[in-house]
């Protein structure tokens, strides 16, 4: 009996699709892991309102601009810290827009820390340990700022951080073998902005260049919950003119030692600590002077983000001709940065 020549094709066919059928189903097997499917979301708050109602009162004719101006930006790119309670850790990157993760099928329960990592003024330090993962600003330092260090002694001086977003899943669901769980993910802001507006009453025509310093505020932030650090920086930052006088944009983690109501934690009252502001600014004959005040009113109500506004600000006549005030050569009036040196928290610096 002959064989038709149709068969032989079906079987020559069927021979050439073999290892293609292996190796979807070896696939399946052994590639198809259970993986998370990342989705992420941004509350993109400059501020955190704790009795001023900025959102609701906010005066554009005042300041020039929208309340929603200060809105930060989506970052371009997140970090994933998958702990697991075998004590390993595990990291992947992503878009800000999320992926997907692949969770390990071993018995083991898992938690979920994200932050954006597209930073240049923060410092990620203990990220091994969930409980103590934080963020620091990259140190600053200035030639002329014994005056505001006085009243913060032993205090580090810092740039304003960039914006952060984190995120924390405490248990991330089982997920089956084959099977990929869609998880829905909203960064919240760990850096908020202070509009800082120093008003001159006379004399700002003699002000050639000014910069300023906040004093007090967090050195760090605990990047699962938003607590802040108990221990407390010196910020630096340039000033821009304006027709009132001076005015700045600085970024904070907030005040030292809160916890953050918006992160599901008991917010509590400021602590009774002082804050400070100062300006420095340079006059035409190429003298010093500087202006220093007590926010710690101000700061009440405005632990994370706000409007600090000081007035009556004076550079007399014979201020700008005499030889009065601190003999600075311009070429020390840049700041000195330490952008890639992460803190020794256990530093006892003199002053």
């Amino acid at each position: 009996m002959k064989t038709s020549k149709p068969i032989y094709i079906i079987r020559y066919i069927l021979l050439l699709l073999l290892p293609v059928l292996s190796s979807c189903r070896k696939d399946l097997c052994y590639d198809h892991f259970p993986t998370a499917s990342i989705s992420i979301s941004y509350e993109q708050a400059w501020e955190r309102d704790y009795g001023m109602d900025y959102a609701a009162n906010w005066d554009e004719s005042l300041y020039g601009f929208e309340y929603a101006d200060l809105q930060p930006n989506i970052p371009e790119w997140v970090t994933l810290v998958n702990y697991s309670s075998n004590e390993t850790t595990t990291e992947k990157h992503f878009p800000s827009q999320g992926g997907d993760m692949i969770v390990p099928y071993d018995g083991t329960t898992h938690s979920f820390l994200l932050y954006n990592s597209d930073t240049e003024y923060i410092v990620i330090s203990d990220i091994g340990s969930l409980t103590e993962a934080r963020a620091s600003a990259t140190l600053r330092s200035r030639s002329t700022i014994s005056t505001i260090q006085e009243r913060h002694p032993n205090t580090r001086s810092t740039n304003p951080p960039d914006v952060l977003y984190s995120a924390f899943i405490e248990n991330v669901p089982d997920i089956g073998i084959h099977e990929v769980l869609p998880l829905s993910v909203k960064m919240q802001p760990l850096v908020f902005t202070y509009v800082i507006r120093y008003e001159f009453e006379y004399g700002l025509q003699y002000v050639a260049l000014a910069r300023g310093a906040l004093g007090g505020m967090a050195e760090s932030v605990n990047l699962r919950n938003g607590t802040t650090s108990d221990e407390s920086t010196i910020i630096l930052y340039d000033c821009e003119r304006t027709s009132y006088g001076y005015e700045a944009r600085v970024r904070s983690f907030g005040i030292p030692g809160f916890p953050d109501k918006y992160y599901g934690r008991s917010a509590s009252d400021p602590k009774e600590r002082p804050y400070t502001l100062n300006l420095e600014v340079m006059l035409e004959n190429g003298k010093t002077k500087e202006f220093n005040f007590d926010i710690s009113d101000q700061m009440a109500k405005q632990p994370r983000g706000g409007v600090i506004r000081v007035s009556g600000l004076r550079v007399e006549d014979q201020q700008n001709m005499s030889d009065s005030g601190f003999d600075v050569d311009v070429n020390d009036w840049d700041d000195h940065q330490e952008i890639d040196i992460p803190f020794d928290f256990s530093y006892d610096l003199p002053i």
